[in-house]
């Protein structure tokens, strides 16, 4: 069993047990439950797709570490003779780990 969950404007493929980096989720705490709406609902040979959501489905992820960053992105430019590639700029989004618990 499967589902497609949306969170914030971004679907994530989630089966129980199942660990995600989410977007950064405010004011979570470590063992917090939050119940996200599913886009699709696949069981073996049943597939249920909402439109945009199935109705009475839900997915319950518990909050696993509320703060985690990404790893370093490189930003680089680039302009001839004019040694702007030795500039660098880094970036590193922020996630919220959780893990699926149930979905139904």
């Amino acid at each position: 069993m499967y589902a497609v969950i949306s969170d914030r404007g971004r679907q994530f493929r989630a089966e129980p047990g199942a660990v995600l980096d989410l977007d950064l989720a405010d004011g979570q705490e470590k063992g917090a439950t939050i119940e996200l709406p599913v886009l699709l609902l696949a069981d073996g040979a049943t597939v249920k797709v909402g439109a945009p959501y199935v109705a009475g489905a839900k997915a319950v992820v518990e909050v696993l570490d509320p703060l985690i960053k990404g790893e370093k992105l490189r930003i680089g430019k680039y302009k001839r003779r004019k040694h702007m590639s030795l500039r660098a700029k880094g970036f590193r989004a922020q996630y919220t780990k959780v893990k699926v618990v149930s979905i139904g």
